[in-house]
């Protein structure tokens, strides 16, 4: 009798062979030889014979068997049956014969398939193979015939063979042809079953024998140096590295320092069961299974999880956390007391306030140690554990009174306080906040990584994760273009007067990107990149793009009566006057009568939506005539953003500092390589506004070095002090990048440069700009603009070497035509009255003596809300 573990070597007595997927046995069974072939009935025979052996054959299946004799002697009975029925005689029935002797020997060979199938039935019958299998096994092949080429692939392969032929006779067993379908299918069933449950234990018990065996338990003074923050340049060299609790910060205490009512405090808001579990819950551990495979995060945590968690292996929603936070806290319960894992976790977690450990914490929030702590004080500093940033009652005094109300009610359901004492308990007050540098740069870096800081919180990564998860932050910041940014204001501001302040924001136009971010030389103070203030005649360019996108478009050649009247119109400073202004020779001469008449034209709100349009992100609400000549607030980084969807044929890309974000443990949380930007004006007219301001830096005098093309435009803000200015402003771009600078002081006070002149726009703005360009693109290839196609009208030409007036402003006896009505022009002005001024034969510096520019003319309301703007010739 063959052994039960082992299939039986199949001959004459093992029984039939299972059929094949289409029903036939194996081929050396029941095998049709020559003679048979020629013993073969004529077809008119085929359908009595049919007839007689499907009843033969019925007759064997209600036969009952016996064992397996019946199996041994199956092979004999069925050569009996054909020769019986190739010797019986039958007449034959002429009509039923074939036509030909071809077709009836077809017909005879597929009648003869069917009947040496149905011939073939026997007792037993497997399972057939469904779809599925089929697949399965189609794979496995591909796979299979794939790997056997590689080096040792036959192995590889004979060794799966052999794994299947075990699974396979694990469930079928060793004679599947003595039971019926039925049973062989539940057979099937049953041992699939057990083989399922064996792994469901097997596998987890595997797991975590090799996780005690491989994963070490990290000490807690290396956990909290781990959390280390890299903040880097777009090279990958680091720009710096940033550790909230260093510089003396955490201070560890034994627990005994700990008052026993603070640690209750902690124990009831964080882990009631501490004393009583295991040190590790499964139930949360079954929940954040459930909530990672539905799509969820999260999961309950006992305080040896949260200890492993934020101190060791970080905060990824991930089954790999999971699966290594239980095993670190089933090792730590095993080698650590209860009372060495809280002191542990009251050393290292994280309070907010930079504050790491219960000692820092007591120090941020109350200012004394904390031996000296209270029990409110003590529910105070626990409530905030879990949100530190979000609880701090400086930060939500609402949500920090509501978690302190828990954990002293907590308190108290287990008996760790009094309930008269809890009565009694006021919610404790708090010191200010105070700044902690842990590391951040107090020079011009000092406001890129608070920047990136801000900015990494509406990406949804708060300053827990950048405090508690060891990040890795890679920036857009070119170290050469930082370093050139930097250099080009001090150089500049050097022996300017104390009370001037700069600003200079640099933006890759191809990507947002942000390349150099300059936003003061004190990186703990304020950050003047972004700081809001009136962007003067700035804000031009936008009202030329709502211009274009008019209904009809008005082009750029399109003429204006630019000269100012007083009274009627705003003031033009010297030199900006022209009788027939065409809308670029405006820009580049930044007359202030054309484009407050422009403005008026295609309407306040049409100015205000072209300016979001481009990048502009200030609300600018109820906008009036004065936005035209830029009475609207903006930030270096936003102008020098839109003025890249410029230099981009309109595509915008959101202006950014952080390139990529990853945890300590390689999980990427922010990836910014998917942005793709945004079309948001016609590439033809954003080269059309590009077009109108290709002249300004020649005619202020700083294009660039080697001819390298580039568009700006210049600002200037005039102050309420007659003939002075509050602030100055440069932006201009290249196709490589997009640049604003900006000058004026922290209380709006007027701005004078050393030898007490007005400071303008084309004055120390403009110098900045030039030099941080020239050094910054120094390296880089010589881009030019795309084609120029006018929108409407014609191309107007250069306009810087010949923008002077031509004619003087008119008297207040002229009539001079509306200045509100343009005349479009086939054609670019001629200038002939007059020699050419250019930049710099003029003091440029110089006002219009006790006219303010852009200053609305009295008994006009209109003109009246518009902004003291006033720009010098060229600006």
């Amino acid at each position: 009798m063959p052994a039960v573990d082992a299939p039986s070597p199949r001959g004459p007595g093992s029984g039939p062979l299972p059929r094949d997927r289409k029903g036939r046995r194996d081929r050396d069974d029941d095998a049709l030889d020559e003679q048979d072939l020629e013993d073969l009935p004529e077809e008119d025979d085929l359908d009595d014979l049919d007839q007689e052996d499907d009843e033969d054959d019925d007759a064997t299946r209600a036969a009952p068997r016996s064992g397996r004799a019946t199996a041994r002697h199956g092979a004999a009975a069925r050569a009996t049956s054909r020769t019986s029925s190739r010797s019986t005689t039958r007449p034959r029935n002429p009509a039923k014969r074939p036509a030909t002797r071809s077709g009836g020997r077809a017909g005879t060979s597929r009648t003869m398939a069917a009947r040496n199938t149905a011939g073939s039935r026997a007792p037993v019958s497997t399972v057939p193979r469904g779809r599925f299998a089929v697949l399965v096994a189609t794979v496995l092949s591909a796979v299979a015939a794939r790997i056997v080429g590689l080096p040792g692939g036959e192995r590889v392969v004979a060794f799966g063979r052999r794994m299947r032929d075990r699974a396979v006779l694990y469930l079928d067993g060793p004679h599947p042809e003595a039971l019926t379908a039925t049973a062989l299918r539940w057979r099937r069933v049953r041992r699939s079953v057990y083989a399922g449950l064996a792994a469901m234990v097997a596998a987890p018990v595997l797991s975590m024998v090799l996780g005690f065996i491989f994963i070490p338990v990290p000490n807690a003074d290396d956990a909290v140096e781990s959390q280390l923050n890299t903040v880097s340049f777009a090279d990958g060299s680091v720009l710096a590295r940033i550790a909230p609790g260093e510089q003396g910060n955490r201070q560890k205490v034994n627990l005994d320092q700990v008052p026993p009512p603070v640690r209750f405090a902690v124990l009831s808001a964080e882990d009631r069961s501490f004393f009583s579990n295991s040190g590790f819950d499964i139930t949360g551990f079954g929940r954040a299974v459930y909530k990672n495979l539905t799509g969820g995060s999260g999961g309950g945590s006992t305080i040896t999880q949260q200890y492993v968690k934020n101190a060791m292996v970080g905060d990824e929603y991930s089954l790999t956390r999971k699966y290594k936070e239980l095993i670190i806290s089933l090792k730590i319960s095993q080698e650590r007391s209860k009372d060495e894992i809280l002191g542990d976790y009251l050393n290292s977690i994280y309070f907010g306030r930079g504050a790491y450990g219960i000692q820092a914490a007591s120090q941020a929030y109350f200012g004394k140690p904390v031996e000296t702590l209270n029990p409110a004080e003590g529910a105070l500093l626990a409530g905030v554990i879990q949100a530190p940033s979000k609880w701090d009652p400086a930060q939500n005094l609402d949500e920090s009174v509501r978690r302190w109300n828990y954990v002293m009610d907590g308190m108290v359901a287990q008996g760790w306080l009094p309930a008269p004492e809890r009565a009694a308990a006021q919610f404790p007050a708090t010191v200010p906040p105070r700044r902690v540098t842990g590391g951040v740069p107090d020079d011009d870096r000092g406001h890129i990584y608070s920047a990136v800081r801000d900015e990494l919180r509406t990406l949804g990564i708060d300053e827990d994760a950048l405090v508690t998860q060891g990040l890795q932050i890679q920036t857009t910041i070119q170290p050469q273009a930082q370093r050139e940014a930097a250099e080009a204001n001090q150089r500049q501001m050097r022996g300017q007067p104390d009370n001037l302040r700069s600003a200079t924001v640099s933006v890759d136009p191809r990507t947002g990107g942000i390349l150099a971010y300059y936003g003061g030389a004190n990186g703990s103070g304020l950050d003047y990149a972004r700081v809001e203030k009136q962007a003067g005649s700035t804000f031009k360019p936008f009202v030329l793009l709502a211009a274009l996108q008019h209904d009809p478009p008005i082009g750029i050649s399109t003429e204006f009566d630019g000269r100012s009247i007083p009274g009627q119109t705003p003031r033009n400073v010297d030199g900006a006057d022209c009788a027939n202004c065409s809308l670029k020779r405006a820009m580049t001469l930044s007359n202030n009568v054309v484009y407050n008449a422009l403005g008026n034209k295609v309407g306040p709100q049409a100015v205000a939506a072209a300016a979001r349009q481009a990048g502009i992100s200030q609300p600018m609400d109820n906008p009036n005539s004065g936005i035209a000549l830029g009475n609207q607030e903006t930030t270096a980084v936003d102008l020098a953003s839109a003025y890249a969807t410029f230099s981009n044929e309109g595509v915008y890309h959101r202006p950014h500092l952080v390139q990529r974000v990853t945890t300590a443990n390689g999980e990427v949380l922010f990836d910014q390589s998917t942005d793709q930007g945004e079309q948001r004006i016609d590439p033809r007219v954003a080269r059309n506004v590009t077009e109108a301001m290709r002249d300004v830096p020649e005619y202020d005098g700083v294009s660039l070095q080697g001819g390298r093309q580039s568009a700006a435009k210049t600002g200037t803000v005039q102050s309420h002090v007659a003939d002075q200015n509050n602030d100055a402003w440069m932006a201009g771009f290249t196709p490589g990048a997009s640049t604003a600078v900006w000058v004026g002081t922290d209380d709006n006070t007027p701005i004078k440069t050393s030898d007490g002149r007005p400071v303008y726009g084309h004055g120390l703005p403009s110098e900045i700009w030039k030099s941080f360009m020239d050094d910054a693109l120094d390296d880089t290839p010589r881009q030019t603009f795309g084609p120029f196609t006018p929108v409407a009208g014609s191309d107007p030409g250069d306009t810087a070497s010949h923008a002077d007036s031509s004619s003087p402003s008119p008297s207040t006896s002229a009539a001079p035509r509306s200045s509100s009505t343009p005349t479009s022009t086939t054609t670019p002005p001629a200038d002939t009255n007059a020699p050419a001024q250019q930049p710099g034969e003029a003091p440029a510096d110089a006002p219009a003596a006790g006219d303010p520019a852009a200053a609305g003319a009295p008994g006009n309301a209109a003109e009246g809300d518009a902004p003291a703007g006033a720009d010098p010739p060229g600006n």
